[in-house]
């Protein structure tokens, strides 16, 4: 066995060429086409034991070139990728998901994202002037009020009032109970008067048991009432500018709530109103030593005639006769 004999371990002759590697027999000649259709493939084509065509490369050989084939194949996948993720950055061509659709104002377009800005603002401005003005409204006497109170009054008045009755050192111990009767033009043309529609006792009604009562139920009417008794004397006389203005407000809430309850039947018109307050002192516990009058209190107002301002929409309007009631 010599260096040249296939399996032998002996180096070759230092200064002898290598012999050329062994072809194999079954292979066929180069340009013969074999029995599949095909000519023998090129040297750089073999595969070599690792399974990467051409086989090992002798030192100092140029490397082979790759077709031209794969070098189009590989820019139309890097092309394809491009068309995949919108021609986004390398990032995001690499699997990052892409960027979220805009939400809210900023889905919008240019006019209405305006049109939305300039709302939000009139609501900010209003809410702020409202916050102030109400702690004006209940700040101690300053420089402010002493200026403009008359705009703040304005403002506040009556829909917004505030007070500390509630708290101490005076809070409310008293039952107070609102109550109205009504002279009615009805469907018939007959005038008459109705009974005495205690409203605090139906606001009570309304609000026992309900977990979720409405601001109106509660207040409205409480506060009309403190409103009247706050800017009128004893004599149910005004004592000042706004004398009128809470007549006329509690006039429309009792004229709205007497034809919530359809006083004097299905098609009768309020001509005139009288209001009343009854007022009964809260006992004190029974550990006190406080003594109190249990006797109520009784306030009763003139008669009130009603105008087409006072009465709610869609209510009947009174007949115009020439004996019309006239206030007592």
């Amino acid at each position: 066995m010599d260096a040249y004999d296939k399996g032998s371990n002996a180096r070759p002759v230092p200064g002898e060429p290598e012999p050329a590697a062994a072809v194999p027999d079954n292979l066929p000649p180069e340009g013969h086409e074999t029995s599949d259709g095909h000519g023998t493939p090129d040297s750089h084509e073999l595969p070599d034991s690792h399974g990467s065509p051409g086989g090992p490369k002798p030192s100092g050989e140029a490397p082979a070139r790759i077709p031209q084939q794969y070098d189009d194949q590989q820019r139309d996948d890097q092309q394809s990728d491009g068309q995949q993720y919108g021609g986004q950055d390398d990032d995001t061509a690499l699997g990052a998901p892409p960027l979220p659709p805009p939400t809210g104002i900023a889905a919008l377009s240019l006019p209405f994202q305006i049109a939305a800005a300039l709302a939000l603002a009139v609501v900010a401005v209003a809410a702020c002037v409202h916050v102030g003005m109400v702690f004006l409204h209940v700040a101690p006497s300053n420089t402010v009020t002493k200026q403009h109170g008359q705009a703040i009054d304005e403002w506040i008045y009556p829909e917004f009032e505030q007070n500390w009755k509630l708290f101490a050192p005076n809070p409310l111990q008293q039952n107070i109970a609102v109550q109205v009767r009504a002279e009615v033009r009805a469907a018939d043309g007959d005038i008459r008067t109705t009974r005495w529609y205690d409203l605090s006792a139906l606001d009570g009604a309304a609000i026992d048991g309900n977990l979720l009562p409405s601001h109106t139920q509660q207040n409205e009417l409480r506060r009309a009432w403190d409103f009247f008794v706050a800017t009128h004397d004893n004599a149910n006389r005004p004592n000042g500018l706004r004398g009128a203005l809470s007549e006329k407000y509690l006039r429309r809430i009792v004229v709205l709530r007497l034809d919530r309850e359809q006083a004097g039947g299905r098609g009768a018109a309020v001509q005139q109103v009288q209001v009343r307050s009854r007022t009964t002192n809260v006992p004190p516990p029974k550990w006190s030593q406080e003594q109190v009058s249990d006797k109520p209190i009784v306030r009763e107002l003139p008669w009130w005639p009603v105008s087409e301002a006072d009465r709610p929409a869609g209510a009947r309007p009174a007949e115009s006769t020439g004996t019309e009631a006239s206030a007592r």
